[in-house]
């Protein structure tokens, strides 16, 4: 429940109050949150698909995602490269303390509103390309893209240490511990196995290999991502985690298609 109220914009209608602690231990059904919006993407696209083409569905979907996620994703993205795009002056402090209060500018600047148009067009690219592929691409794609953008989310908070003393992004960083991280790996693991294993008849050979390169890479990006932050920014925020979901879902899309491509090859 707490974790619907921070990742979606569903009304929930709790009035128990939480410890920073509790808000902490909601990472644990990050993928649970993923796997539903998953689920709602499959179902919308097959709506949509008996009233429109190709090529608006998949707007249309990506629209739906960006409303269901609030559009925190995509500002924590804008945000983070507006920050980004800050040049070094030699003072490493002084860099660090400025690009920190870029990201608290609500304003968005040319940078950042260029890295929404960029990804939304990859994601569109991309989407249209594996529309071509199977129905156990398309859909187990549909299913995983919101999934493997949140266990990203809950390993770099595990890996990962706070660039300020406050704010919602510290509470998760900071509290996010090792049997979150765990839990979120196994269920994930678990969600890929069970779509692997129980559509077997229609998923490509050499599937588990993907599994497991997609599982890799997804970590060593993870990693990267947080040694650039922590060089950039001292640490993670909430705008940082943001990025590292919307960039983490377009990585998958992207091995999506080379691994199609070289299974046909």
């Amino acid at each position: 429940m707490i974790a619907l109220q921070f990742l979606t914009i569903i009304p929930i209608d709790v009035k128990t109050t939480y410890t920073e602690r509790d808000i902490a231990k909601s990472s644990s059904a990050f993928i649970f949150v993923g796997l539903l919006q998953g689920l709602m993407l499959i179902l919308i696209s097959l709506a949509l698909s008996l009233i429109f083409n190709e090529e608006l569905v998949i707007a249309l979907m990506l629209l739906f995602l960006v409303l269901l996620n609030g559009g925190f994703h995509l500002d924590g993205l804008s945000d983070t490269f507006d920050a980004l795009s800050v040049k070094s002056s030699g003072d490493i402090e002084k860099d660090m303390h400025k690009r920190l209060a870029i990201m608290k500018d609500s304003t968005a600047g040319p940078i950042g509103i260029t890295s929404i148009i960029f990804i939304l067009a990859l994601k569109y690219l991309c989407l249209k390309a594996i529309t071509n592929m199977s129905y156990f691409i398309l859909y187990s794609t549909f299913l995983f893209m919101p999934v493997v953008s949140k266990w990203t989310m809950v390993t770099a908070m595990f890996y990962g240490k706070s660039a300020k003393k406050e704010g919602l992004g510290r509470i998760f960083i900071e509290g996010v511990k090792e049997k979150e991280f765990i839990f979120s790996t196994i269920i994930f693991i678990i969600l890929l196995l069970t779509v692997h294993v129980g559509f077997i008849t229609f998923a490509p050979k050499w599937q588990y290999i993907f599994n497991m390169l997609l599982l890799v890479t997804l970590y060593l990006f993870s990693r990267l991502w947080i040694m650039l932050c922590d060089k950039k920014f001292g640490g993670l925020t909430g705008d940082t985690l943001g990025a590292l979901s919307e960039i983490t879902e377009t990585i998958f899309l992207l091995l999506v298609i080379v691994w199609s491509r070289l299974y046909i090859l």
